[in-house]
């Protein structure tokens, strides 16, 4: 790998990023067409997934992609779809050499892009910048070799870890810019998911607001028996932004025809004791081909996901302020005797939003 790999991949990965949460069930990919030092294309996965990265890019270069180098965020597939292979596109544009960190773990693909590639006399390179696209495609990766969607959990607190008094009185723990920032967040993902209680105490419209957004992520909810507001904000647009409910199986017939008849998508899950099973819910939102969900609480479902080890990214968003032992938990009871119990997570990034405290934290 050369510095100019590494840079040029740098930028790959940048472009893939701004697909994040537009583009699923395909994965958010980038793609810089380089000859001689100069950047004569570059292209990502466009909303909808189509077209992909290779196709924008080389459509940008034209004819002088032919002996160029191409840096792509992920293996150019190799299967025919909605569209031609991209391994076959960049064969037919003649480049000389393709980039790339990682191979595409999808069955259709799997190493079938690079050996095409070979085949035609390309000189194939991996492996640079691996760990960062592994990052970057952790939900289309994780959804291909788990069959759900990566998970990232927001919790926006108080210095003493309360998302509210004992009221319930919410409004607002962090300042305007940190709620700016968690909109962002939103933005980047396929999915904002809460659980019941958040719907029947906040009703939240759960959109990405005040960013310029068109397309919105879709809003999950999770409810055993459906007994959701039917006059809540989630309801009352249920047929402008996608609404997904996921329930059990004791769900009501006559919630299940209203909610159906308001617009929402409804997803049967396995219960795990009296709740439902967040490994099925998991399952159930992968198989409708989501990649990355946003998880924004409340404590119990933060408390399920925490317990079924099914979180994979922490956002934390902490404000000045104590609330005291009477409000209430961002995290619900979740059984711990002893810390070696505890899920642990890697700190990935901290940084000062306004007068509030954002921190990232990865899967250990």
């Amino acid at each position: 790998m050369t510095d100019a790999d590494a840079r040029f991949m740098a930028l790959a990965l940048s472009l893939g990023r701004r697909g994040q949460g537009r583009c699923w069930p395909n994965p958010a990919v980038g793609c810089v067409i380089v000859k001689a030092g100069r950047i004569l294309g570059r292209g990502w996965t466009a909303p909808g997934g189509r077209p992909h990265a290779e196709t924008r890019a080389l459509a940008q270069a034209g004819a002088a992609a032919r002996g160029a180098t191409a840096y792509v965020s992920l293996e150019p597939c190799a299967h025919h779809g909605a569209t031609p292979p991209c391994a076959e596109a960049l064969v037919t544009a003649g480049v000389a050499r393709v980039v790339s960190p990682l191979p595409d773990e999808d069955p259709r693909v799997s190493g079938q892009g690079f050996a095409r590639l070979r085949a035609a006399g390309i000189e194939v390179v991996t492996g640079v910048l691996a760990e960062a696209a592994s990052r970057d495609l952790g939900g289309f990766l994780r959804r291909v070799r788990a069959g759900r969607p990566q998970v990232t959990l927001k919790l926006a607190t108080s210095f003493d870890g309360r998302i509210a008094t004992a009221t319930g009185h919410s409004q607002w723990i962090t300042g305007p810019q940190a709620r700016r920032a968690v909109h962002a967040l939103r933005a980047r993902h396929d999915a904002v998911m809460v659980g019941a209680g958040t719907v029947r105490t906040d009703d939240p419209a759960l959109t990405v607001r005040g960013l310029g957004v068109t397309a919105q992520p879709v809003r999950v909810a999770l409810s055993r028996r459906l007994d959701l507001p039917l006059t809540s904000q989630l309801a009352r647009t249920a047929g402008e932004v996608p609404v997904w409910l996921c329930h059990g199986p004791d769900a009501d017939p006559g919630l299940v025809e209203a909610w159906t008849g308001l617009g929402a998508r409804l997803i049967p899950c396995a219960l795990q004791g009296r709740q439902l099973d967040p490994a099925a819910v998991l399952a159930g939102l992968g198989a409708q081909g989501l990649t990355r969900v946003f998880c924004e609480g409340g404590a119990a479902l933060a408390a399920a996901l925490l317990s079924a080890d099914l979180v994979d990214e922490l956002v934390g968003v902490t404000a000045g302020l104590a609330i005291g032992a009477e409000g209430l938990p961002a995290v619900g009871a979740l059984g711990l005797e002893r810390l070696e119990g505890a899920a642990r997570f890697r700190l990935a990034e901290t940084r000062s939003i306004g007068g509030d405290v954002m921190h990232r934290w990865h899967r250990a």
